[in-house]
């Protein structure tokens, strides 16, 4: 879903890199992405839960690899919604509902409905829509943000948010819908085939939902609500496939875990552990070690660790994982043992440097130890690298406080703020730090002018209101 999407046939519009850009620029789209994540981040929809994160955006930047927009950055996240849909904003965030990782029954038909939202994204849908306006573009951009929002629970009150912030007719936004969707069908097909996925696994997926279409009738699934479906678009895909060789393509195990992963967390733990025991009993999926791996983590949220360890090392004969040594330093953690946890972390980092809740589970395992400093030292090695990452700001922060450095805990939260869009939140954190009294001459300074370029893009924002 490309909310808000323009109509417009992509043969008729206008060069992508001109007349797409001159009332949408980058730094704009930036901006308003940055709004609408504020709130879905204050969202209790948002799913805050790194592993899932993390696949999300390695399965994501590796199809976003594959197509024309692969020089700009993408970033995926996970909403905690039962509903089947997904959904693409500007600057590049992709959103996900749980409903829609649960429904794919392979990792092929996830990755077709991501290609199809990178494709959003690629062929500037937004940006054309912006650009068809000659007048009205704030009214437009806050209509968007209205519309986000409304629609990720239900699409209809995110087209009713447009018609009233006058972006566009709802006649209009329909048919424009219709022909983009069909253009990111087509784009999305050859990023799934580019990435080495099945191209089966989109159309399999829209026929599965056309089929309960039929069911449902007016009550649709959500996806089908926010992407229209019909006979034309199934029929173009289709031909488009006979064009297309096949490919069997296995699932990696970590869409399977992630799978596991949101059973383990949904509902009180009693409930997961329940569901999961029936999973691994009655051989419910195809994969056991994922089974166990989420029956690992729902005993894990009953603090029965021992139980836990028992179901993961079960898990880890299928392989080793990431995920599976992540957990399992986790469970060492949360059992107390810090120096066993400390120990499994730096083995699973010296094997998966990159894999980041390897990352904030040592930096979280190091601060609950009571070695802060050296929690300080490494997170600021890791937020050098990610300055965007709020997770690793909001470590650095509980680091410091350990350490007693107020300006420099503050000054943390402040940024991890910052990173999430809530820059009226970073301001007050950062003036906090500042009044706090200790820190050096550098600090304070650093301090102050991250304190003045934040209020400056408020009142940026304000004159544009």
């Amino acid at each position: 879903m490309m909310i808000a999407m323009p109509q417009g046939m992509a043969n008729n519009l206008p060069d992508l890199g001109e007349a797409s850009r001159e009332h949408f620029s980058e730094k704009q789209e930036r901006d308003i992405a940055r709004s609408i994540m504020r709130d879905i981040h204050a969202s209790p929809s948002y799913l805050a839960d790194a592993e899932t994160e993390a696949y999300l955006n390695g399965l994501g930047r590796r199809l976003a690899a594959e197509s024309s927009a692969s020089g700009r950055s993408f970033t995926f996240f996970a909403m905690r919604e039962p509903s089947v849909n997904a959904f693409a904003l500007p600057g590049g965030y992709i959103g996900v509902h749980t409903g829609l990782i649960q429904a794919a029954e392979s990792e092929s038909e996830l990755a077709g409905v991501l290609a199809h939202e990178i494709a959003h994204v690629s062929q500037e849908h937004l940006s054309r829509m912006i650009a068809q306006q000659d007048r009205n573009y704030l009214p437009t951009l806050a209509a968007i943000a209205v519309a986000v929002l409304a629609a990720r629970s239900n699409a209809n009150v995110g087209s009713a948010a447009l018609a009233t912030g006058q972006a566009l007719s709802l006649q209009s936004q329909l048919n424009f819908t219709r022909e983009n969707e069909r253009e990111a069908d087509r784009v999305g097909l050859d990023i799934l085939a580019g990435a080495g996925f099945d191209p089966r696994g989109m159309s399999g997926f829209f026929g599965r939902l056309q089929r309960a279409n039929r069911l449902y009738d007016n009550n649709a699934p959500e996806y089908l609500r926010t992407h229209p479906l019909n006979s034309q678009r199934i029929a173009d895909i289709d031909g488009r496939l006979e064009r297309m060789s096949y490919k069997q393509v296995r699932d990696s195990r970590e869409f399977h875990f992630v799978r596991a992963r949101l059973v383990a967390l949904d509902g009180s733990a009693d409930e997961a552990v329940a569901r999961l025991r029936d999973q691994v009993q009655n051989r419910k999926t195809p994969l056991e070690a994922a089974s166990r791996y989420g029956l690992a983590l729902a005993l894990m949220r009953q603090n029965k660790f021992a139980e836990a360890e028992k179901e993961l090392a079960l898990a880890a004969k299928a392989g080793e994982s990431a995920m599976l040594l992540n957990l399992r330093a986790e469970l060492k953690a949360r059992a107390g043992d810090s120096r066993q946890a400390l120990s499994l972390y730096q083995s699973a980092l010296s094997r998966h440097p990159q894999h980041l809740p390897l990352v904030y589970g040592y930096g979280d395992a190091l601060i609950r130890a009571g070695q802060a400093q050296k929690a300080a030292d490494f997170i600021s090695r890791q937020s050098r690298q990610r300055p965007d990452d709020a997770r690793l700001w909001r470590l650095l922060g509980r680091a410091h406080a350990a350490l007693g450095h107020r300006l420099a805990s503050h000054r943390a939260e402040a940024e991890a703020f910052a990173a999430q869009g809530n820059l009226t939140a970073a301001v007050e954190q950062v003036s906090l730090g500042l009044k706090a009294g200790d820190g050096d001459f550098y600090e304070l300074s650093a301090a102050e002018a991250r304190r003045r370029e934040w209020q400056e893009s408020l009142a940026a924002e304000s004159r544009k209101k």
